[in-house]
């Protein structure tokens, strides 16, 4: 498979945006920590959650356990304890703002109010991680009969995120737009990073491609002739479209999905983007029954 290596410190064009300001930014500094300064931390919250959900039961939102146990922590003495805070996703004119449940000296903690943690909540775990360059993110769940944590450790610090490689032997432009297409996703990763959430690229694109009202279309799903609702779709081009996944692993079941779905969709074709880790994996499917109905 042929790929090209993509690196950020080495590319004129993301130079630039360098320029622009902090492409990632938090007004709190969060750093790696030892294991005995985390564990100090951590002994002081976790016992604050228990606390919590013996007084308030495990019945409440998300936001009062936050609350709570920030009280409760400044009641033990601390002080270095912040609540939803602000973190600054920006490149060129998009923005967008993520915010940390808690942040205990500088360790980062996510609230859940859920019946058991779920993958994507891992997924959220290790992007804040990435994003933070930081070496472990901590769970929490108040909902279950006795309060959960889960320790997410974290690689990043340890790895050049702006150092990728890409996979375009599958890759053809199937309009003038499609090089734009991957001009704009390499630049997010060379600005950004790669590891991070994939729903944040996919805004990004679907930001330079027009926002929400132009870039995302719904669509008729047809099988045989017989109309059987709409599917939204990012369309860059008049008739092609893009998805943008994070599969690591073999594809294969999932670009048949893709297939059939496009099968039923009067598009000439998709770009699909995968981030493998740090592998941007680029496939063109055509499909030629969409391209008789948008003639």
């Amino acid at each position: 498979m042929r790929k090209e290596i993509w690196d950020y410190h080495s590319s004129r064009s993301t130079k630039l945006c360098q320029n622009l300001g902090m492409p990632i930014h938090c007004p709190l500094p969060i750093q790696p920590m030892s294991n005995e300064a985390f564990e100090a931390i951590d002994r002081l919250v976790m016992g604050c959650c228990y606390a919590s959900q013996n007084s308030i039961g495990r019945l409440c939102d998300e936001r009062v356990y936050e609350n709570d146990v920030a009280t409760r922590l400044y009641a033990e003495g601390l002080t270095d304890v912040h609540t939803q805070v602000p973190v600054t996703i920006t490149y060129e004119m998009f923005s967008k703002i993520y915010r940390l449940d808690m942040v205990v000296g500088g360790m980062i903690y996510e609230f859940k109010t859920t019946c058991a943690f779920a993958p994507e909540h891992d997924t959220q775990g290790i992007h804040y991680a990435a994003m933070m360059e930081t070496d472990r993110v901590k769970l929490i769940n108040f909902r279950q009969e006795k309060v959960m944590g889960r320790l997410l450790r974290s690689p990043f610090r340890r790895v050049d995120r702006r150092q990728f490689t890409v996979a375009k032997d599958r890759w053809q432009p199937m309009s003038d737009e499609c090089g734009k297409l991957l001009t704009r996703m390499t630049a997010l990763l060379g600005v950004w990073g790669a590891y991070l959430a994939a729903s944040l690229y996919e805004e990004g694109l679907i930001h330079f491609f027009g926002g929400e009202t132009h870039c995302r279309r719904r669509l008729p799903v047809v099988r045989d002739g017989l109309e059987l609702g709409t599917h939204q779709v990012s369309c860059h081009s008049l008739n092609v479209g893009f998805v943008l996944t994070a599969i690591s692993g073999t594809t294969v079941a999932y670009e048949s999905q893709l297939r059939r779905l496009l099968h039923c969709l009067p598009l000439h074709g998709l770009q699909w983007i995968n981030l493998n880790h740090a592998e941007l994996q680029l496939v063109t499917l055509s499909n030629s029954k969409g391209m008789e109905v948008g003639k």
